[in-house]
Parts: C-alpha cells; sequence; structure tokens
C-alpha cells in the first residue's frame, strides 16, 4: 500500500490534539489513515504510520491509536496501540501490537540483536567457546562445544555463524504482529517475534525473541536479560537473571533463576537456582532452591534440591568440567567433583570428592559411603522412576512450532546405550574372573563396586541386550505375512547395510553413528555444508536413518554376540530370540511393578489419617493416594506385560519350523 504526506488539516487536528513533531514533512501516513486517535504524542526523525480504528484488537479490550508517547524514527502498522511509552525508537512495528506503559524501547546504533554473542558454555575458564544464533540447534551447539580435536572443522562451522549473524545487523529493530508489550522498563537492541509476550519486564538488551502465534514467547515480570537468543514458545518469568544465554524452544524458566554463560535447550525448565557455564540438553531440569549447575553438560537431567557441583581444586581456576549423560538425577544435596562422568539414566547420591568415570555404567546407582564413591551398575534399570521418565518424555514435548530445531531421539535401549551395557558385561565379566573372593571391593576409575554385585549386575545388563534383540528382530518382521516368508525376510536382511564401527554418540538428544559425525566434519572442512541450514538438513537426516542405522547394530550384535547370521537365521533362532525377548522384558517389568508396589506398602502410609486407627490410616490413603492395582502407570504395565506375551506368541506361531 502506498504512503502519502499529512494533509494540512491532518496536521492541524493533530497539533490540536496536543501531537508535536520536529517536521510533521517527515511523518507518511497510509491513504486511509486519520488522525482522530492520536493524542499527546511527539514525532521526531522519519516515521510512518498505519491505519487506526475504534474497533478493539482480536476481540480483546484493548484499543488501537498513540498516546502521550514519544515515536522516534518508527514504521508503525495497522491497528496498533502505543500508550504511556516515553521513548519508541528505531522500530518496525507489525499491525496489531499494543505497546503501553514502558520506559525505553529503542535500537541504538547497529546491532545483530543477540545473534553471534559469544557464551563460554561447558567450561567457565574459556576454550569451548559458543556463539549463538537464532535458530540454533542442540546438536549445532553441541558440535562446536565438543568437537575441539577438529578446530579445522569448528572454525568453519563458527565462520558461518559469523556470516549469518552479519544479516541480521541492523540499526532498527523489529516487533512482529500481534506482540504485546506491557508495563516494561527498558527494552534495547532486541527483535521480538509474532505474538510474543512481555509484560512487566525489567531490561532487556541486545536479543532476540522468536515466537509464532502457535508457539507464543512470554517474557515475565522484573525479568533481566543481556545478550541472549529466546526461541519461540518458551517462557522466562518471575524473576528470572539471564547474561549471554540462550534459551531454546518451549524451555521454561522462572522463580528467580539465574543464568550465565549457558544455553537451554528444548523442553527444559530451571527454577529457583543457579546455573554458570553450562550445557543444558534437551529436557534439563532444575526446580530446586540452593542448586548450583556449573561448567557441566546435561539432558534428560533432573536435579535434586541442594544439587552442588565444584569446578575447580583452588590450583589453575575454575577449567574442570562434567558430564551427566541423558536420563540421570541427583538426590538431595548431591555434590560431584569435576571433572567426573555420570553414565546415563543412572542415580547419583551423596557428596563425592573424588574424580570417576561412569561412563560406561548405565543405569547405575553411585552412592557415597564413607568418603568413598561405590557404584552399583544396573539396578536402575528396573525402578519406576526410569520406566516413567521413558514413557513421559515424548508425551511432555511442548514444542508447538512448524520447524522443530533440535533432533530429540527418545528410544532407551539405542545403539548408544546396548553398546555401554556390552561394554559393561564384558568389564564385569573380567572383573569377576579377575578378583579373588577375599577381596570384599574393586576399584573402576575412581569408584568402588562391591565383587558380590558383579555376576548380579551383569545379569541385569543381560536382560537389557536380550530385549534389545527382541525388539530389534520384531521390528525385522514388521508386516511380513502368516507363515512367515523366509525368501521375503533374506531380502530384508541383506537390504541391511554393514559396519564395523562400535561407536555411537548421543548428540545433546539425538543417536547417531560415530562415522556420521566424522562424515559431517569432513563434509564442513570441504565447504560441502556451506550454510547453517544444510547443517540443520544433516542433523534431521540422521534423524530419520536413525531406525535403519539401529537395524545395522542389531544385525551386527546378534551375530558377534549370539552367533546369529541374519542372512540364513532359521525358525529356531527366531524363535529362541523372541522368547529370550519375552522373558526379559516380563523380568524387567515384573521388578518395576514390584517397585511401584513399594510407594503401597505400609511405609508408605505414614503420616495419612488422623489417628493410629488402621482403618482410617487405610481410608484416608486410598481416597488420596488410590489402591495399587487401580493406579495408572501400573494398569498401564500390566497392559504392556500381556500385550509382550501376546506379540511374542503370535511371532512364534507365525514362524513355521524349518522341518514343516
Amino acid at each position: 500500500m502506498k504512503f502519502r504526506k499529512l494533509t494540512p488539516e491532518e496536521i492541524h487536528i493533530l497539533e490540536q490534539q496536543g501531537c508535536h513533531a520536529d517536521d510533521w514533512m517527515n511523518i507518511e501516513v497510509k491513504e486511509a489513515f486519520t488522525p482522530d486517535l492520536i493524542w499527546h504524542a511527539t514525532f521526531e526523525g522519519i516515521n510512518t504510520l498505519g491505519i487506526l480504528s475504534r474497533e478493539s484488537k482480536d476481540d480483546k479490550d484493548e484499543k488501537t491509536g498513540i498516546y502521550n508517547s514519544l515515536i522516534v524514527n518508527c514504521q508503525i502498522g495497522d491497528h496498533v496501540g502505543i500508550g504511556n511509552v516515553k521513548h519508541l525508537e528505531n522500530y518496525n512495528i507489525g499491525d496489531n501490537c499494543i505497546l503501553e506503559d514502558i520506559g525505553l524501547l529503542s535500537v541504538n546504533g547497529s546491532t545483530t540483536f543477540g545473534n553471534g554473542t559469544e557464551v563460554e558454555a561447558l567450561n567457565e575458564a574459556g576454550g569451548r567457546t559458543l556463539p549463538i544464533y537464532d535458530k540454533l540447534s542442540a546438536q549445532a551447539a553441541w558440535l562446536i562445544v565438543q568437537c575441539r580435536h577438529d578446530m579445522n572443522a569448528i572454525t568453519k562451522l563458527q565462520d558461518l555463524i559469523v556470516a549469518y549473524s552479519e544479516t541480521k545487523k541492523s540499526t532498527k529493530g523489529t516487533i512482529d504482529p500481534h506482540v504485546v508489550i506491557l508495563n516494561c522498563t527498558s527494552i534495547k537492541n532486541v527483535n521480538i517475534g509474532e505474538g510474543a509476550q512481555l509484560i512487566g519486564v525489567q531490561n532487556l538488551e541486545e536479543g532476540t525473541i522468536l515466537s509464532s502465534i502457535q508457539a507464543v514467547t512470554k517474557i515475565g515480570t522484573s525479568v533481566s536479560a543481556n545478550h541472549f537468543i529466546i526461541q519461540e514458545g518458551s517462557s522466562v518469568t518471575e524473576g528470572a537473571i539471564l547474561d549471554r544465554c540462550f534459551v531454546g524452544q518451549s524451555v521454561q524458566i522462572g522463580k528467580q533463576f539465574s543464568g550465565e554463560n549457558s544455553v537451554f535447550f528444548a523442553n527444559s525448565e530451571c527454577f529457583h537456582g543457579e546455573a554458570c557455564s553450562i550445557f543444558a540438553g534437551p529436557y534439563t531440569v532444575t526446580h530446586h532452591k540452593s542448586t548450583l549447575m556449573i561448567t557441566g553438560l546435561y539432558s534428560f537431567f533432573n536435579a535434586g534440591s541442594g544439587t552442588n557441583q565444584s569446578n575447580h581444586m583452588y590450583k589453575l581456576g575454575p577449567i574442570h568440567q562434567g558430564i551427566v549423560e541423558r536420563g540421570s538425577k541427583t538426590g538431595s544435596f548431591s555434590y560431584l567433583l569435576w571433572p567426573s562422568r555420570v553414565g546415563p539414566y543412572s542415580v547419583v547420591m551423596g557428596k563425592h570428592s573424588n574424580n570417576f568415570d561412569a561412563s560406561d555404567f548405565p543405569f547405575s546407582y553411585i552412592n557415597e559411603e564413607h568418603g568413598k564413591s561405590f557404584l552399583t551398575p544396573a539396578m536402575n534399570l528396573f525402578t519406576v522412576g526410569t520406566k516413567r521418565d521413558i514413557q513421559k518424555w515424548p508425551t511432555r514435548d511442548k514444542r508447538k512450532s512448524k520447524e522443530k530445531y533440535d533432533c530429540i531421539t527418545f528410544d532407551l535401549f539405542s545403539p548408544y546405550i546396548i553398546h555401554k551395557v556390552l561394554r559393561a558385561i564384558d568389564q564385569l565379566d573380567e572383573l569377576y574372573q579377575n578378583t579373588p573372593k577375599e577381596k570384599k571391593v574393586v576399584l573402576v576409575k575412581g569408584l568402588s563396586i562391591n565383587r558380590l554385585m558383579l555376576k548380579t549386575c551383569r545379569k541385569y545388563y543381560e536382560l537389557a541386550l536380550q530385549v534389545f534383540l527382541g525388539e530389534g528382530m520384531i521390528e525385522l518382521l514388521d508386516k511380513l505375512s502368516f507363515p512367515l516368508p523366509f525368501s521375503e525376510l533374506y531380502e530384508r536382511v541383506a537390504a541391511i547395510g554393514e559396519t564395523e564401527d562400535n561407536k555411537w554418540l548421543d548428540v545433546a538428544g539425538l543417536f547417531m553413528p560415530f562415522t556420521q559425525l566424522e562424515l559431517l566434519l569432513q563434509k564442513l572442512k570441504k565447504d560441502d555444508i556451506n550454510s547453517l541450514g544444510q547443517l540443520q538438513d544433516y542433523f534431521v537426516d540422521q534423524q530419520n536413518q536413525y531406525a535403519a542405522n539401529k537395524a545395522i547394530v542389531f544385525k551386527q550384535i546378534l551375530k558377534e554376540r549370539r552367533g546369529i547370521d541374519l542372512s540364513v537365521v532359521t525358525s529356531q533362532e527366531i524363535k529362541q530370540i523372541i522368547e529370550d525377548w519375552k522373558t526379559a522384558s516380563n523380568k524387567l517389568n515384573n521388578m518395576i511393578l514390584k517397585d511401584a508396589e513399594k510407594e503401597f506398602d505400609a511405609n508408605s502410609r505414614i503420616g495419612y489419617g488422623i489417628s493410629s486407627d488402621e482403618l482410617i490410616k487405610d481410608a484416608d490413603f486410598e481416597e488420596v493416594r488410590g489402591r495399587f492395582e487401580d493406579n495408572g502407570f501400573v494398569v498401564a504395565l500390566k497392559t504392556e506385560i500381556q500385550m509382550t506375551n501376546q506379540k511374542a506368541d503370535e511371532i512364534i506361531q507365525m514362524v513355521v519350523s524349518d522341518s514343516e
């Protein structure tokens, strides 16, 4: 739509309504513009004005118009409400925005709006500097932070980010349509996405807030953020303080949480505590006061109250870092001395004042006893907590944006985990064979293991392996007819690739083969990947290829560990794999049921009832907590057991024996 100059009559009306301009000729308006909704406004520099109307914005109570505000070098869209804005400068404002009671909203000089801000993630002393940008994914960030062994590739990637950040540089900011900004003190050099809601903000400076109608971003009361990026669907509220931070999609930060030089990816939740130089991968959760997370890499992590880490030993400064792998938890007031590494799906309890590496022992308990760190492998494999976590994470993905930047694989028994399970089995076998019977404790990478647990824990890991192999066979047989057509099965097997690579990675929520990471680094160095969009496409492709890559690992492990060649697999071998899967799955699920039943035993009823009378206590407990047999989790798990048995029986009937 074309713009025109104000007419003399319109200028007269504006002046009569208490408006001023340093030069009325520097103001242009749309053809259908009327001046009747502009009162006591001052205009400086070059401004353009859209159509203002008396109709409510989006059927809400807010009225459009401009009053009691200073407007400097702005382009204002249609049906915008601007009231009591003391200083609004250098912004392009979209249609249907409401800006009221704001101290300062301005862009001063040339800025990239937080793009290219360098964050000292994971290592407080530097060396892993991460330049953030508005479409940063957990995988791209992990690559920059973790792959410093190949600086040629990382330098190429950093150059791409610098070039991208330059495209964002401007002397004018953007406030996209349908944005609401109310009762804010100071906002400088910030781009604000569609539909975002900023209410009661204290201070925002040098940043980008992505938002959309489908995934509204909310910045709330007394929030202060400097040099930041916040992606769609997130909320930063209730006095949170962020300095040089990245906030991914659908992240919640609030209740006085403070973060410095840290990155938080999809669906993380951070309240009350403090973060310094952390890499919070997807689903990192901390909800408690007195909790400090520092120089650690986490994902699918739950920090107990008072959780604390220490990143230096008063020698060369805060140079140490730690890794808590996916699905792990820390108990209340647990303490970890960096450098240390916690294996996937593990639980850490107590104060650990020595360094250890438990990365090869997933599903473990790590306790402190008399100043020593004790490892009990595999014990978290059959707990209610682990099972519930695996079920809830996919259902709690709150991302509603059309584009989801972080690639997340939720699979429990992934190749990454199973390779660790195999290494754990081998190490436990070796320790059992080589440890004298009179020796009560064995030492492994800073951890103590009770010798009597070696054989038992190995058996538990074997259950996980049997489940993995069974799931792989079921996926291979999927949609084949009855009786099983072996010729078609062998064709499927022939289509599965080959690999000698036993190394997989958990790339901040995405499982992928190590060879694919090496290929990616090569592509960066050769300029085969020469944009951030192509980098994102590579990770998306890895997510799409996960099932096929997992099938390769299944085929390989089945041959190496069970001596079964899928290209000539027999009916008896298939039946045995499925029987083992059925037995192992049922055993694990029944152990989980027993763990769940503890939540309903006599000890769990302590504190229930208004007297010690057992009938009153039981009635009160059942009214509040329900009964074990009616619990939703328990019912679902029992149903899963039934479905496992049914599936196993169907496959066994489907596989006609070789002699038939």
